[in-house]
């Protein structure tokens, strides 16, 4: 089974919630359409946990309408680049969004740990175990 980690971090890239999905099925699962569960549901799903935060930066992914306007009512200001199928360009402060490496980079700690570089664990159960003992140790160092 595919997977896909969403992640919350603080400012400093240190990880605070994860939400797993289901990631692009195999060949041999695939639709005819080739459909994905979209970034949508690990945005809900992690929508009402976020922190207290003035900033949230998301990749394109995460541009949907609903999102923004719900991270509005939560006195949250979106910094989200629109998709490029979108018809009319979102603004966005590209300084801040500069800033969004910090994820990135709290990924690529993840990554040292062997165990979630090549996902030996096959149940998403066990492997968000071991995402999640990994990013406790990540906290703290």
């Amino acid at each position: 089974m595919n997977t896909k980690l969403h992640a919350v971090t603080d400012a400093e890239g240190r990880p605070l919630r994860f939400f797993m999905t289901a990631g692009p099925l195999s060949a041999i699962q695939a639709s005819p359409a080739g459909q994905r569960v979209s970034d949508y549901t690990g945005a809900a799903a992690l929508l009402s946990s976020l922190p207290k935060a003035e900033w949230l930066l998301a990749d394109r992914g995460y541009d949907a309408d609903w999102f923004r306007d719900a991270l509005k009512d939560k006195g949250i200001k979106p910094c989200i680049p629109g998709r490029k199928s979108r018809g009319k360009p979102i603004k966005h402060d590209k300084r801040r969004y500069k800033r969004r490496n910090r994820i990135e980079i709290m990924f690529g700690r993840l990554k040292d740990w062997r165990r979630v570089a090549t996902r030996y664990d096959r149940c998403p159960k066990v492997f968000l175990s071991a995402v999640a003992l990994a990013a406790t140790v990540m906290f703290w160092l």
